[in-house]
């Protein structure tokens, strides 16, 4: 008798369970829309005005985070990121420290894990003394990494 009971229960057919995927779909993008819209991509200006030297063993900055741009066309001719800014021209050492120390405020209150770079972009025709400065200014402010901004040598 109950082994009867068991083959009847045997020969019934199962039903495949099915997933509702919509749900899963509808987080997938939810979580995209998020996270386009909380990056923050780093977009470095480039001053028309400074021509980079030409290096034939440079090599790319891997990380793009911190950065805190100077533009060096001169003596006593230094410019912040914004350099179309009425404000954005810096001429002496306090003033490059004064900037700096209130970009590493910056980049401290976007992300603390971030390490503030002093990325510097001198003219090829401008003396490295002048670079001296703006890294003297920096030293101030307590940023002690540098990038040198230059051209990679195109092979032919």
């Amino acid at each position: 008798m109950a082994s009867n009971k068991l083959r009847a229960l045997n020969a019934k057919e199962e039903k495949e369970s099915e997933m509702d995927m919509s749900p899963m779909i509808d987080m997938v993008f939810l979580l995209l829309i998020f996270f386009i819209v909380v990056s923050s991509p780093m977009i470095v200006k480039m001053d028309p005005e400074v021509k980079p030297a030409v290096a034939f063993n440079s090599t790319p900055a891997d990380d793009k985070n911190g950065r805190i741009v100077i533009n060096i066309r001169g003596e006593e001719d230094y410019y912040k990121l914004n350099f179309n800014d009425a404000d954005a021209k810096m001429t002496n050492e306090d003033e490059i420290a004064e900037y700096v120390e209130a970009e590493v405020e910056r980049i401290a209150a976007l992300n603390s894990a971030y390490k503030p770079k002093l990325h510097l972009r001198g003219d090829k025709e401008v003396l490295f003394e002048y670079s001296q400065t703006a890294i003297a200014g920096a030293a101030k402010a307590g940023v002690n990494q540098i990038i040198f901004s230059v051209y990679p040598f195109a092979k032919k």
